[in-house]
């Protein structure tokens, strides 16, 4: 079963970023495996359904955002969590990181003071389990207990945290959330992600559902109608 909350799948082609992730992860109730390249990695998710994969980004022969984009074209893996772990601090990179399907970005070298909090936040939202409820919008048909998307008969694939965007938003019909509050229902208070995530998320959530249901209040963040 997808989404086991404990299980945590590492990625670096560095051993000892991989050693001190393990031993850390481990003393603090992780079940860890690792692996250090994205081929791999793609294998061993399909074997052990992680709940949460830390993949780092720069590896060889395939990198962690093509790793992240083949993981999310997984239907088993739809509920799995994926941080991106990288050096590089460009926002664009953190863009691209949540364009490509990423839930997180953590920035290298890694503390973990920061890490474990962030880490256990994402786990405690696995644990939390949807309720069983169904939200019908004209043709779009939005099933909590399945973390589905159907429009006109079809589903549409969404990553679990564009999933949780979108019920948070149509849940509260006409309700103006701010960023800040997004971020707080979403990523959790232990949480350090930029302004433009949010951004970045809202874009691919509307031209996944290709409707102009989630409206920009300018200034302040968004809405549904």
């Amino acid at each position: 079963m997808a989404g086991q909350s404990n299980t945590i799948l590492l990625v670096d082609d560095e051993s000892y970023t991989l050693e001190f992730l393990d031993y850390n992860l481990s003393k603090n109730g992780f079940r860890v495996f690792t692996t250090t390249n994205g081929i791999d990695a793609i294998r061993k998710a399909k074997e052990i359904q992680p709940g949460i994969i830390v993949l780092d980004i720069m590896m060889p022969e395939m990198d962690g955002i093509e790793t992240c984009i083949e993981l999310r074209k997984i239907k088993e893996l739809k509920d799995t969590l994926i941080a991106l772990l990288s050096g590089r601090n460009e926002d664009y990179t953190q863009i691209v990181g949540f364009e490509a399907g990423a839930d997180d970005y953590i920035k290298k070298p890694v503390r973990m003071n920061v890490l474990i909090p962030r880490l256990k936040a994402l786990r405690r939202r696995i644990r939390g389990g949807p309720e069983q409820k169904v939200t019908e919008i004209d043709d779009l048909k939005i099933i909590l207990d399945k973390y589905a998307v159907v429009k006109d008969g079809k589903e549409i694939s969404l990553p679990r945290r564009e999933f949780e965007l979108l019920w948070l938003l149509t849940q509260n019909p006409n309700k103006i959330f701010t960023r800040n509050e997004i971020f707080s229902q979403l990523w959790g208070d232990e949480a350090l992600v930029g302004e433009r995530t949010i951004n970045v998320h809202i874009s691919r959530l509307r031209k996944k559902i290709k409707t102009d249901i989630i409206k920009t209040v300018k200034g302040i963040g968004y809405s549904f109608h």
